[in-house]
């Protein structure tokens, strides 16, 4: 490190080989310890802490925690009574020879930074630069920093150019709300913030670059979660010209395997090709397209087994079941457990069996069952004395609620291997859905994507049975990347889009570069973004997201550190042309 007049050393680097050394240290004043009338400091800065003592007490007068200061002194060995394993530092100490305040901090902290993550979040967020302080907190930003640097170099290995695109852009329907900017030098237009830089990356590949990457800061005006922070995220945003859907496939896998071996400790890691199941495959077996393999169980399809039940609340509609093996002895407790999460994420309740020695139900709708809804049930099922099944029957929502029910059961039973990164790819996407509000076919995914069978498909397919080079990633049921081959065609782009219900005209003007590029020898492309943020959030093995970034927005999307959002003032809304309704 460089020497200047604060430090000659970081506090966590120095170690018993510095004894003797005269050295200049600078940080902030962790704590002020009296232990039997001899007062002790402890300093931390970025690298660790470190012990300070003195001769002369009064020194340490009117000192108080979080202030920062710079301390010259020289460093000794301690007693090997006096050891501390916990830090680095533990062998040693430092005996002040002077001591200067840099800048005092008030007596009354808002929370101790050490514990800071036992405080509420906006408590923390109000107060982040103490909050960062934490050596945990702090310790997560330095690892982003660390994953996005090898990130960079694994890009790199492979020839991406890094390339930055415009945060000031045009709106684009990418599948949420966007940000806009008011323009003051265009009366009544506004800019975007991007939701992604999909239409400059594919210009890009347009304008010759064979292989693109960034880590790309995307906007979103959609609500937090625990895996999704508001407002502002960031991703690896990277394309390939002339490429093929298992091109980028391969790369993704690569990217993913390589920084969760290097970053995720010891965990399992999936080997690789990772498991690639079909968006209706996986929908079929685990209820939805951002299944954890980690879980073992898989749904069974018994709508036609109930097709002329005359149990009446699993006629006419999907049925779901889930056969869970040799559970029958646990306790009524345990099931009424699950029938009260049935109830929490709004099902009217849950049916289930418990298979008899004898092979019989045991069960109330037993009674509805005719002897061959029976059999199918443990031919399908392939039932065993001491199995239940659980049955999740919905006109709309079965495949949701049944997914959710598998994530309970995997939780309650203990079937989930924490030490494990469990990936797969979902690929095949449905290229539409049917919007019954608006009474249309929206786009299911990225409305950019290539349908396969191209043209011809839009012209002769319904638009149910189209399926798109779409695909994502997943790791223990967290959505990890979204990706596809891109429509390079114009005619293709014109037709996909019409089924949308977009016109020509309309079309022109909402993607007039996209439109008029098409029309100049446009590569075939595809690529993906994984998502920084989720990763390290995995990789971490936090709960919300927003542990793993420097100054996020609270969940309800404020932000308590600066004050946003604010009020501006009369000059700037005059000067955008804008007036508050």
């Amino acid at each position: 490190m460089k020497v200047n007049k604060y430090r000659t050393h970081m506090c966590g680097m120095l170690t018993e080989d510095d004894s003797g050394k005269s050295v200049r240290v600078a940080g902030f004043i962790e704590n002020i310890r009296d232990h039997g009338g001899v007062l002790f400091l402890d300093l931390r800065d970025s690298s660790g802490v470190l012990q300070v003592v003195s001769n002369d007490d009064s020194i340490f007068e009117g000192l108080t925690r979080e202030s920062s200061i710079m301390i010259k002194g020289t460093i000794r060995k301690r007693d090997e009574d006096d050891y501390n394993e916990k830090i680095s530092t533990g062998t040693i100490e430092l005996l002040v020879e002077k001591l200067e305040v840099l800048n005092k901090s008030k007596n009354i902290l808002p929370f101790e930074v050490v514990t800071s993550k036992e405080v509420s979040e906006d408590v923390r967020l109000k107060y982040r630069y103490l909050d960062l302080r934490n050596p945990k907190v702090k310790r997560n930003i330095i690892f982003r920093s660390q994953v996005i640097d090898y990130i960079r170099e694994i890009m790199k290995e492979y020839e991406f150019l890094e390339i930055g695109t415009p945060i000031l852009t045009a709106s684009s329907p990418e599948g949420a709300r966007d940000f806009i900017v008011p323009s003051r030098k265009y009366h009544g237009k506004f800019y975007a913030l991007p939701q992604a830089p999909q239409q400059f990356k594919q210009l890009l590949m347009c304008g010759g670059f064979d292989r693109y990457f960034q880590i790309a800061p995307c906007f979103r005006d959609e609500d937090a979660r625990s895996d999704r922070v508001y407002g502002e995220f960031y991703q690896l945003d990277f394309e390939m010209a002339f490429a093929e859907e298992e091109d980028i496939l391969e790369i993704g896998e690569d990217v993913f395997y390589k920084i969760f071996k290097k970053f995720g400790g010891n965990k399992k890691i999936t080997d690789k090709p990772f498991p690639r199941l079909s968006y209706k495959e996986a929908m079929e077996r685990f209820g939805t397209d951002k299944p954890d393999l980690r879980n073992p169980l898989e749904l069974i399809d018994l709508t036609e087994v109930f097709e002329e039940t005359s149990f009446r609340p699993f006629r006419g509609v999907t049925v779901k079941g889930i056969v869970v093996k040799g559970i029958a002895s646990k306790s009524n407790s345990w099931f009424n457990e699950i029938v009260e999460y049935a109830n929490s994420i709004g099902m009217p309740g849950i049916g289930y069996f418990k298979v008899n020695d004898d092979m019989s139900f045991a069960g109330p709708i037993d009674k509805f069952l005719t002897e061959d809804e029976r059999d199918d049930l443990i031919d399908i099922g392939s039932l065993e004395p001491g199995d239940v099944i659980f049955f999740i029957a919905d006109r709309s929502k079965a495949y949701q609620y049944a997914s959710l029910i598998r994530d309970e059961l995997g939780r309650k039973l203990e079937l989930i291997d924490e030490n494990e990164f469990s990936f797969c790819i979902i690929k095949d996407f449905p290229m539409y859905e049917w919007n019954e509000e608006e009474e249309k076919y929206d786009f299911m995914h990225n409305p950019f994507s290539m349908p396969q069978g191209g043209l011809e498909s839009l012209d002769s397919k319904n638009p149910e049975e189209i399926i798109a080079y779409q695909y994502d990633f997943v790791c223990n049921g967290i959505e990890m990347a979204s990706g596809a081959v891109r429509n390079h065609d114009l005619n293709i782009m014109r037709k996909a889009f019409e089924i949308a219900g977009y016109k020509e005209d309309e079309l022109k003007k909402r993607f007039s570069a996209l439109y008029e590029a098409f029309q100049y020898g446009a590569p075939p492309h595809a690529g993906m973004a994984p998502g920084i943020d989720r990763m390290l959030m995995l990789l971490l093995d936090e709960d919300s997201i927003r542990e793993t970034i420097a100054f996020p927005l609270t969940a309800s999307g404020s932000d308590l550190l600066m004050g946003a959002p604010t009020d501006v003032t009369e000059l700037q809304l005059r000067e955008t042309h804008i007036k508050i309704r």
